[in-house]
């Protein structure tokens, strides 16, 4: 079932105990500056000389750069604790103010920031709408309500991990997703939220429906073996490009995660791989994973053309600092047949 306000939601997997020590710079009484910030899930926005990243975090952490490198923290994130709308824990039950997975995105004269609600380990979730008329505006955000939910004995999706894309007609589309069913997608109208009459479906799994040779789940007894989630397209050369993040996320240098690609020439999809395989069916081109030497795993990307060039975003588990989630940026690059590959 879809919301315009506020639903019941599905479960996420998000986030690990350890990762608390990065949040905590969050808190802050007076704005940190860092080069290397612990990060998890991020995405970035450029506004009038300044980049702005938004990741997960109490209230959504909120960071500020000018090159991309030097990092200042906002102390209270976007929505301190007060701000958080009520509607969220009246759909979540358990959810407090770790808010998971946001995505920015400029549509028409406002910026949108869409957000994840949900508890470790329940199939209760909820993807929130703020907006603002620019992110350098930090009292400016409103609250515009739920887009999406799920519950656990209701639907076989999971409403976390939200990325907005703009069609070439201008209209917005929103993936989603997290486990179960795999990764959704549903055509919003012009105030991003759903289209009268859309219905949610899914675009991308991790494994062929039916297939029995797959890792146990070591993280949840509930959702299943369908390890993919946090879906973002790109557009690039007459195709739309379906980045997501296969296996297993939150557990420190135990984490095997890793980012996995297709494309398409319709937003909506059939979405395959560069051996032409359906994503729908387990398709999906690697496009880093961890290293063994620097990160150990790395996932849940984002990817943009900016000025320099186009960038891909995404967080690390680091090695030498024991599994702690820190940011990576890599420029791609495009090969003559069109797929990115990272420098």
């Amino acid at each position: 079932m879809i919301c315009r306000k506020c639903l019941i939601g599905a479960m996420a997997f998000a986030i690990a105990p350890f990762f608390n020590t990065a949040i905590a710079q969050t808190v802050q009484q007076s704005p940190l500056a860092i080069d290397t910030p612990m990060v998890h899930d991020p995405v970035m926005a450029f506004e009038d000389g300044k980049y702005y990243l938004y990741c997960t975090g109490h209230g959504i952490t909120q960071m500020t750069s000018t090159d991309r490198h030097h990092w200042t923290i906002k102390p209270d994130g976007v929505l301190p604790g007060n701000k958080i709308p009520a509607w969220t824990r009246d759909s979540v039950p358990g959810f407090e103010t770790h808010i998971w997975a946001p995505d920015v995105i400029k549509y028409g004269d406002k910026w949108y920031l869409t957000y994840s609600c949900s508890t470790f380990g329940k199939n209760t979730s909820a993807i929130g709408l703020l907006s603002n008329t620019s992110l350098a505006n930090a009292d400016g955000w409103k609250d515009e309500g739920c887009i999406v939910a799920s519950k656990g004995e209701r639907d076989n999706w999971n409403a976390i991990d939200p990325n907005i894309i703009i069609d070439k007609k201008g209209n917005p589309w929103m993936t989603w997703g997290s486990f179960w069913d795999g990764i959704q997608m549903i055509q919003l109208d012009r105030t991003m939220h759903v289209k009268r009459g859309a219905k949610p479906m899914t675009i991308a799994r991790r494994h062929a429906v039916g297939d029995i040779n797959v890792e146990p789940n070591p993280t949840s007894q509930f959702a299943g073996t369908n390890a993919i989630e946090a879906p973002f397209i790109m557009q690039h050369g007459g195709y739309y490009y379906l980045f997501v993040s296969w296996d297993y996320c939150c557990r420190g240098s135990k984490s095997n995660y890793r980012v996995a690609v297709g494309r398409s020439k319709k937003v909506a999809g059939p979405y395959r791989d560069r051996n032409g395989k359906d994503m729908r069916q387990g398709g999906g081109t690697i496009v880093i994973e961890g290293d063994k030497q620097e990160f150990e795993a790395a996932g849940h990307c984002s990817a943009y053309s900016f000025a320099d060039g186009d960038w891909f975003v995404c967080h690390g588990y680091s090695i030498p600092k024991n599994g702690v989630p820190l940011l990576i940026q890599k420029k791609i690059t495009w090969t003559a047949d069109g797929w990115p590959t990272l420098e």
